[in-house]
Protein backbone atom coordinates (compact mmCIF):
# COMPACT_ATOMS: atom_id res chain seq x y z
CA UNK A 1 0.00 0.00 0.00
CA UNK A 2 2.76 2.52 1.03
CA UNK A 3 4.38 1.93 -2.33
CA UNK A 4 1.35 2.29 -4.35
CA UNK A 5 0.72 5.65 -2.32
CA UNK A 6 4.41 6.89 -3.38
CA UNK A 7 4.21 5.77 -6.72
CA UNK A 8 0.65 7.90 -7.12
CA UNK A 9 2.75 11.15 -5.51
CA UNK A 10 5.04 10.77 -7.94
CA UNK A 11 3.01 10.19 -11.36
CA UNK A 12 1.08 13.53 -9.85
CA UNK A 13 3.85 15.57 -9.83
CA UNK A 14 5.26 14.27 -13.23
CA UNK A 15 1.86 14.89 -14.50
CA UNK A 16 1.61 18.58 -13.59
CA UNK A 17 5.32 19.48 -14.54
CA UNK A 18 5.02 17.49 -17.80
CA UNK A 19 1.72 19.74 -18.67
CA UNK A 20 3.46 22.70 -17.73
CA UNK A 21 6.93 21.61 -19.83
CA UNK A 22 4.08 20.73 -22.84
CA UNK A 23 3.00 24.51 -23.39
CA UNK A 24 7.03 25.23 -24.69
CA UNK A 25 7.71 24.86 -28.28
CA UNK A 26 8.35 21.20 -30.03
CA UNK A 27 11.87 20.92 -31.10
CA UNK A 28 13.66 18.91 -33.30
CA UNK A 29 15.07 16.35 -30.69
CA UNK A 30 14.75 12.67 -29.56
CA UNK A 31 15.20 12.40 -26.35
CA UNK A 32 16.54 8.60 -24.54
CA UNK A 33 15.94 7.38 -21.41
CA UNK A 34 19.00 4.48 -20.14
CA UNK A 35 18.53 2.17 -18.06
CA UNK A 36 20.47 -0.20 -19.02
CA UNK A 37 22.38 1.90 -21.98
CA UNK A 38 23.60 -0.40 -24.99
CA UNK A 39 20.50 0.26 -27.64
CA UNK A 40 20.25 3.49 -26.66
CA UNK A 41 24.03 3.96 -27.71
CA UNK A 42 23.89 1.88 -31.07
CA UNK A 43 20.63 4.21 -31.78
CA UNK A 44 22.65 7.79 -30.43
CA UNK A 45 25.60 7.19 -32.58
CA UNK A 46 23.25 6.03 -35.88
CA UNK A 47 21.22 9.41 -35.12
CA UNK A 48 23.57 11.28 -35.25
CA UNK A 49 25.91 10.02 -37.74
CA UNK A 50 22.64 9.95 -40.48
CA UNK A 51 20.15 13.55 -39.03
CA UNK A 52 21.38 16.73 -37.58
CA UNK A 53 18.76 15.88 -34.31
CA UNK A 54 19.78 17.14 -31.44
CA UNK A 55 20.35 14.04 -28.80
CA UNK A 56 19.17 14.09 -25.25
CA UNK A 57 20.32 11.19 -22.97
CA UNK A 58 18.30 11.25 -19.56
CA UNK A 59 20.40 8.36 -17.63
CA UNK A 60 19.24 6.55 -14.55
CA UNK A 61 21.51 5.80 -11.42
CA UNK A 62 21.40 2.31 -12.62
CA UNK A 63 22.64 3.13 -16.47
CA UNK A 64 26.24 2.68 -16.16
CA UNK A 65 27.17 3.41 -20.02
CA UNK A 66 28.84 6.89 -20.45
CA UNK A 67 27.17 9.46 -23.41
CA UNK A 68 29.02 12.46 -22.34
CA UNK A 69 31.79 11.89 -24.47
CA UNK A 70 30.27 13.80 -27.16
CA UNK A 71 29.79 17.53 -26.66
CA UNK A 72 26.91 18.10 -28.48
CA UNK A 73 24.71 15.75 -26.35
CA UNK A 74 22.78 17.15 -23.47
CA UNK A 75 23.29 14.19 -20.81
CA UNK A 76 21.14 14.64 -17.76
CA UNK A 77 20.62 12.24 -14.27
CA UNK A 78 16.96 11.33 -14.58
CA UNK A 79 16.37 10.94 -10.75
CA UNK A 80 13.79 12.66 -8.32
CA UNK A 81 17.13 13.92 -5.97
CA UNK A 82 18.97 15.36 -8.45
CA UNK A 83 16.08 17.75 -8.99
CA UNK A 84 16.63 20.29 -11.71
CA UNK A 85 18.37 18.07 -14.05
CA UNK A 86 15.32 15.96 -13.28
CA UNK A 87 12.95 19.03 -14.02
CA UNK A 88 14.89 19.85 -17.29
CA UNK A 89 15.01 15.79 -18.05
CA UNK A 90 10.84 16.47 -18.12
CA UNK A 91 10.92 19.55 -19.98
CA UNK A 92 12.82 17.77 -22.89
CA UNK A 93 10.72 14.47 -22.75
CA UNK A 94 7.34 17.19 -23.21
CA UNK A 95 9.22 19.06 -25.85
CA UNK A 96 10.53 16.09 -28.56
CA UNK A 97 9.66 14.88 -31.23
CA UNK A 98 11.03 11.04 -30.59
CA UNK A 99 10.84 9.23 -27.62
CA UNK A 100 13.11 6.33 -26.84
CA UNK A 101 12.84 4.19 -24.09
CA UNK A 102 14.73 0.80 -22.98
CA UNK A 103 13.04 -0.45 -20.19
CA UNK A 104 9.70 -0.37 -18.32
CA UNK A 105 9.66 3.60 -17.03
CA UNK A 106 5.88 4.30 -14.91
CA UNK A 107 6.14 7.82 -15.87
CA UNK A 108 5.16 7.20 -19.56
CA UNK A 109 1.86 6.20 -17.85
CA UNK A 110 0.82 10.13 -17.17
CA UNK A 111 3.35 10.84 -20.72
CA UNK A 112 0.31 12.28 -23.03
CA UNK A 113 2.65 13.36 -25.71
CA UNK A 114 1.60 15.44 -28.48
CA UNK A 115 -0.05 14.07 -31.13
CA UNK A 116 2.83 14.23 -33.59
CA UNK A 117 5.22 11.93 -31.02
CA UNK A 118 6.80 8.84 -31.41
CA UNK A 119 7.61 6.71 -28.79
CA UNK A 120 10.15 3.99 -29.54
CA UNK A 121 10.87 0.86 -26.95
CA UNK A 122 14.02 -0.75 -27.48
CA UNK A 123 14.08 -2.79 -24.86
CA UNK A 124 17.46 -4.58 -22.99
CA UNK A 125 17.37 -7.62 -24.57
CA UNK A 126 17.28 -9.97 -28.07
CA UNK A 127 15.31 -12.60 -26.37
CA UNK A 128 13.31 -13.65 -23.20
CA UNK A 129 13.25 -16.66 -21.23
CA UNK A 130 11.06 -15.47 -18.03
CA UNK A 131 7.76 -14.06 -18.49
CA UNK A 132 7.44 -10.39 -18.09
CA UNK A 133 5.00 -7.36 -18.54
CA UNK A 134 1.00 -8.37 -18.39
CA UNK A 135 2.48 -12.07 -18.10
CA UNK A 136 4.29 -11.81 -15.09
CA UNK A 137 3.23 -14.61 -12.37
CA UNK A 138 3.44 -11.72 -9.67
CA UNK A 139 1.25 -9.42 -11.27
CA UNK A 140 -1.46 -11.75 -9.30
CA UNK A 141 -0.14 -9.72 -6.14
CA UNK A 142 -0.76 -5.98 -7.55
CA UNK A 143 -3.59 -4.15 -7.42
CA UNK A 144 -5.91 -3.52 -10.34
CA UNK A 145 -4.98 -0.02 -10.12
CA UNK A 146 -1.41 -1.36 -10.70
CA UNK A 147 -2.09 -3.76 -13.44
CA UNK A 148 -4.05 -0.92 -15.63
CA UNK A 149 -0.81 1.70 -15.00
CA UNK A 150 1.20 -0.77 -16.39
CA UNK A 151 -1.26 -1.23 -19.68
CA UNK A 152 -0.97 2.81 -19.73
CA UNK A 153 2.48 2.39 -20.20
CA UNK A 154 2.85 -0.06 -22.87
CA UNK A 155 -0.12 1.68 -25.14
CA UNK A 156 2.62 4.93 -25.36
CA UNK A 157 4.66 2.43 -27.49
CA UNK A 158 4.25 3.40 -30.89
CA UNK A 159 7.18 1.27 -31.58
CA UNK A 160 8.81 -1.73 -30.33
CA UNK A 161 12.02 -3.05 -31.96
CA UNK A 162 12.58 -6.52 -32.39
CA UNK A 163 15.16 -8.81 -33.95
CA UNK A 164 12.78 -12.11 -34.21
CA UNK A 165 9.46 -13.03 -34.81
CA UNK A 166 9.60 -15.28 -32.02
CA UNK A 167 10.37 -11.94 -29.68
CA UNK A 168 7.54 -9.82 -31.52
CA UNK A 169 4.88 -12.57 -30.65
CA UNK A 170 6.38 -12.12 -27.01
CA UNK A 171 6.02 -8.81 -26.82
CA UNK A 172 2.53 -8.49 -28.52
CA UNK A 173 1.77 -10.84 -25.32
CA UNK A 174 3.56 -8.97 -22.52
CA UNK A 175 2.60 -5.52 -23.71
CA UNK A 176 -0.96 -6.03 -25.17
CA UNK A 177 -0.20 -4.17 -28.36
CA UNK A 178 -0.88 -5.59 -32.15
CA UNK A 179 1.46 -6.72 -34.44
CA UNK A 180 1.49 -3.29 -36.40
CA UNK A 181 3.81 -1.93 -33.21
CA UNK A 182 6.43 -4.30 -34.10
CA UNK A 183 9.75 -2.82 -35.90
CA UNK A 184 11.76 -5.17 -37.27
CA UNK A 185 15.00 -3.86 -37.54
CA UNK A 186 17.19 -5.79 -35.85
CA UNK A 187 18.76 -5.18 -32.06
CA UNK A 188 20.71 -2.37 -32.23
CA UNK A 189 23.46 -3.34 -29.71
CA UNK A 190 23.66 -6.65 -31.73
CA UNK A 191 25.86 -4.58 -34.34
CA UNK A 192 28.94 -5.20 -32.62
CA UNK A 193 28.78 -8.90 -33.15
CA UNK A 194 28.99 -7.92 -36.76
CA UNK A 195 32.00 -5.51 -36.49
CA UNK A 196 35.18 -7.15 -37.41
CA UNK A 197 37.49 -4.19 -36.38
CA UNK A 198 35.28 -3.33 -33.05
CA UNK A 199 35.81 -7.22 -31.91
CA UNK A 200 39.49 -7.44 -32.68
CA UNK A 201 39.90 -4.04 -30.88
CA UNK A 202 37.81 -5.20 -27.73
CA UNK A 203 39.38 -8.32 -27.78
CA UNK A 204 42.90 -6.70 -27.45
CA UNK A 205 42.04 -4.72 -24.61
CA UNK A 206 40.57 -7.47 -22.51
CA UNK A 207 43.78 -9.27 -23.35
CA UNK A 208 45.84 -6.41 -21.84
CA UNK A 209 43.31 -6.07 -18.66
CA UNK A 210 43.33 -9.78 -18.04
CA UNK A 211 46.85 -11.48 -18.97
CA UNK A 212 45.49 -14.67 -17.61
CA UNK A 213 43.33 -15.10 -20.55
CA UNK A 214 45.72 -15.09 -23.00
CA UNK A 215 47.00 -18.89 -21.86
CA UNK A 216 43.94 -20.48 -21.54
CA UNK A 217 40.38 -20.96 -22.96
CA UNK A 218 37.94 -19.09 -21.26
CA UNK A 219 34.78 -19.85 -19.27
CA UNK A 220 31.91 -17.41 -18.33
CA UNK A 221 29.75 -17.91 -15.27
CA UNK A 222 26.65 -15.44 -15.46
CA UNK A 223 24.00 -15.83 -13.61
CA UNK A 224 20.13 -14.66 -13.56
CA UNK A 225 20.26 -12.02 -10.85
CA UNK A 226 17.94 -13.39 -7.93
CA UNK A 227 16.73 -11.01 -5.59
CA UNK A 228 16.48 -13.52 -2.37
CA UNK A 229 20.85 -13.83 -3.03
CA UNK A 230 21.41 -10.66 -2.62
CA UNK A 231 22.84 -10.83 0.53
CA UNK A 232 23.92 -14.22 0.70
CA UNK A 233 27.84 -14.41 -0.05
CA UNK A 234 27.85 -17.33 -1.84
CA UNK A 235 27.06 -18.94 -5.04
CA UNK A 236 25.80 -22.33 -6.68
CA UNK A 237 28.80 -23.19 -8.33
CA UNK A 238 31.36 -24.77 -6.42
CA UNK A 239 34.08 -22.68 -7.45
CA UNK A 240 36.70 -25.23 -5.73
CA UNK A 241 35.82 -28.18 -7.46
CA UNK A 242 35.64 -26.09 -10.70
CA UNK A 243 39.32 -25.18 -9.85
CA UNK A 244 40.27 -28.42 -8.97
CA UNK A 245 38.99 -29.94 -12.44
CA UNK A 246 39.73 -27.65 -14.92
CA UNK A 247 42.16 -24.88 -13.54
CA UNK A 248 45.40 -25.86 -15.99
CA UNK A 249 43.05 -25.61 -19.49
CA UNK A 250 40.55 -22.91 -18.14
CA UNK A 251 40.02 -19.61 -16.64
CA UNK A 252 36.80 -18.96 -15.23
CA UNK A 253 35.01 -15.53 -15.45
CA UNK A 254 32.42 -14.49 -12.85
CA UNK A 255 30.04 -11.92 -13.77
CA UNK A 256 27.90 -11.65 -10.42
CA UNK A 257 25.63 -9.01 -8.56
CA UNK A 258 27.63 -6.37 -6.38
CA UNK A 259 25.87 -7.62 -3.54
CA UNK A 260 26.52 -11.53 -4.21
CA UNK A 261 30.34 -10.75 -4.85
CA UNK A 262 30.72 -8.33 -2.63
CA UNK A 263 31.03 -11.03 0.28
CA UNK A 264 32.81 -13.51 -2.03
CA UNK A 265 36.41 -14.33 -1.58
CA UNK A 266 38.40 -15.11 -4.37
CA UNK A 267 40.59 -18.21 -2.84
CA UNK A 268 41.78 -18.73 -6.86
CA UNK A 269 43.17 -15.40 -8.13
CA UNK A 270 45.19 -17.96 -10.75
CA UNK A 271 41.72 -19.47 -12.14
CA UNK A 272 39.20 -16.89 -11.12
CA UNK A 273 38.79 -13.30 -12.51
CA UNK A 274 35.66 -11.08 -11.24
CA UNK A 275 34.62 -9.38 -14.30
CA UNK A 276 30.99 -7.84 -12.58
CA UNK A 277 32.07 -4.20 -12.83
CA UNK A 278 32.70 -4.92 -16.51
CA UNK A 279 30.38 -2.25 -18.35
CA UNK A 280 29.48 -4.15 -21.30
CA UNK A 281 28.89 -7.77 -20.92
CA UNK A 282 29.06 -7.95 -24.78
CA UNK A 283 32.69 -7.11 -24.23
CA UNK A 284 33.22 -10.24 -22.04
CA UNK A 285 31.07 -12.42 -25.16
CA UNK A 286 34.38 -11.86 -27.53
CA UNK A 287 37.01 -13.59 -25.08
CA UNK A 288 34.42 -16.22 -23.88
CA UNK A 289 35.12 -19.87 -24.87
CA UNK A 290 32.49 -21.51 -23.25
CA UNK A 291 29.38 -19.48 -21.52
CA UNK A 292 27.78 -21.01 -18.67
CA UNK A 293 23.93 -18.83 -17.22
CA UNK A 294 20.78 -19.65 -16.39
CA UNK A 295 17.50 -17.65 -17.32
CA UNK A 296 19.29 -14.75 -18.38
CA UNK A 297 19.00 -12.88 -21.74
CA UNK A 298 22.38 -13.37 -22.37
CA UNK A 299 22.53 -16.52 -24.96
CA UNK A 300 20.66 -14.78 -27.22
CA UNK A 301 23.20 -12.76 -28.35
CA UNK A 302 25.96 -14.90 -27.58
CA UNK A 303 24.60 -17.55 -30.03
CA UNK A 304 26.04 -15.14 -32.65
CA UNK A 305 29.31 -16.08 -31.98
CA UNK A 306 28.59 -19.92 -32.40
CA UNK A 307 30.06 -20.64 -29.23
CA UNK A 308 29.00 -23.81 -26.71
CA UNK A 309 26.72 -23.16 -23.98
CA UNK A 310 25.75 -24.45 -20.82
CA UNK A 311 22.82 -24.09 -18.70
CA UNK A 312 23.51 -24.36 -14.91
CA UNK A 313 19.84 -24.78 -13.79
CA UNK A 314 20.32 -25.35 -10.18
CA UNK A 315 16.65 -24.28 -9.56
CA UNK A 316 14.71 -24.42 -12.72
CA UNK A 317 11.72 -25.93 -10.75
CA UNK A 318 11.49 -23.70 -8.00
CA UNK A 319 11.92 -20.57 -10.70
CA UNK A 320 9.92 -22.39 -13.29
CA UNK A 321 7.16 -21.48 -11.08
CA UNK A 322 7.95 -17.81 -9.56
CA UNK A 323 8.72 -16.34 -13.10
CA UNK A 324 6.97 -18.56 -15.43
CA UNK A 325 8.92 -19.46 -18.99
CA UNK A 326 7.64 -18.90 -22.31
CA UNK A 327 8.83 -22.02 -23.19
CA UNK A 328 9.04 -25.41 -21.99
CA UNK A 329 13.16 -24.77 -21.16
CA UNK A 330 14.58 -27.92 -22.23
CA UNK A 331 13.22 -26.98 -26.00
CA UNK A 332 14.67 -23.70 -25.62
CA UNK A 333 17.74 -23.42 -24.79
CA UNK A 334 20.56 -24.62 -27.18
CA UNK A 335 23.40 -26.24 -24.54
CA UNK A 336 23.25 -29.12 -22.29
CA UNK A 337 21.11 -28.48 -18.96
CA UNK A 338 23.14 -29.41 -15.44
CA UNK A 339 21.94 -29.10 -12.23
CA UNK A 340 25.23 -29.32 -10.14
CA UNK A 341 28.92 -28.54 -10.70
CA UNK A 342 30.24 -32.42 -11.16
CA UNK A 343 27.91 -32.72 -14.24
CA UNK A 344 29.24 -29.07 -15.40
CA UNK A 345 32.74 -30.03 -15.13
CA UNK A 346 31.80 -33.77 -17.13
CA UNK A 347 30.01 -31.29 -20.05
CA UNK A 348 32.99 -29.06 -20.39
CA UNK A 349 35.75 -31.87 -20.20
CA UNK A 350 34.47 -33.99 -22.74
CA UNK A 351 33.36 -30.90 -24.77
CA UNK A 352 29.49 -32.42 -25.28
CA UNK A 353 27.77 -29.59 -27.47
CA UNK A 354 25.75 -29.92 -30.46
CA UNK A 355 26.70 -26.70 -32.59
CA UNK A 356 24.07 -26.76 -34.62
CA UNK A 357 21.51 -26.50 -32.25
CA UNK A 358 23.04 -22.63 -31.57
CA UNK A 359 23.22 -21.92 -35.12
CA UNK A 360 19.34 -22.32 -35.22
CA UNK A 361 19.04 -20.79 -32.15
CA UNK A 362 21.07 -17.40 -33.20
CA UNK A 363 19.10 -17.80 -36.17
CA UNK A 364 15.52 -17.89 -35.08
CA UNK A 365 16.66 -15.04 -32.43
CA UNK A 366 18.62 -13.15 -34.34
CA UNK A 367 16.86 -13.09 -38.03
CA UNK A 368 16.42 -9.20 -37.98
CA UNK A 369 20.10 -8.51 -36.32
CA UNK A 370 21.96 -8.13 -39.45
CA UNK A 371 24.67 -5.78 -38.41
CA UNK A 372 23.15 -2.97 -39.69
CA UNK A 373 20.44 -2.83 -37.17
CA UNK A 374 20.97 0.89 -35.83
CA UNK A 375 20.88 2.64 -39.05
CA UNK A 376 17.59 0.37 -40.28
CA UNK A 377 15.99 1.75 -36.93
CA UNK A 378 16.60 5.10 -37.53
CA UNK A 379 15.83 5.01 -41.25
CA UNK A 380 12.72 3.65 -40.14
CA UNK A 381 12.00 6.26 -38.04
CA UNK A 382 13.45 9.70 -39.54
CA UNK A 383 12.84 9.01 -43.55
CA UNK A 384 15.25 12.32 -43.79
CA UNK A 385 17.97 9.75 -43.02
CA UNK A 386 17.40 7.73 -46.41
CA UNK A 387 20.17 9.92 -48.03
CA UNK A 388 22.31 7.97 -45.97
CA UNK A 389 22.06 4.83 -47.14
CA UNK A 390 22.44 1.59 -45.32
CA UNK A 391 25.47 -0.49 -46.41
CA UNK A 392 24.90 -4.22 -45.75
CA UNK A 393 27.78 -6.33 -44.18
CA UNK A 394 28.80 -9.70 -46.40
Amino acid sequence: MAREIAITIYLIVFRLIFQICKLCPQKKKSTFVASFGDNVLFTVQALEELTDVQVVVLKTAQCKVRFDDVPSRIVLNFEPRQFLQWIRSIYHLATSTHVFVDNYFGFLAVSAFKENVACTQLWHAAGAVKQFGLKDPSNANRTPKAIARFQQVYNRFNHVVVGSEKMAEIFQQSFGLQADRMLRTGIPRTDFFFDEKAITETRELLQRNYPIINKKKVILYAPTFRDHELNVGKIALDVTKMYEALHKDYVLLLRLHPAVKASLPNSYPDFIVDVSSYPDVNHLLVITDILVSDYSSIPFEFALMEKPMIFFAYDLEEYAEARGFWEKYEDLVPGPIVTNTEELIEIISYEEFDMERVTTFANEWNMYSNGQSSKQLIHALFPESEEQPVTMLQ
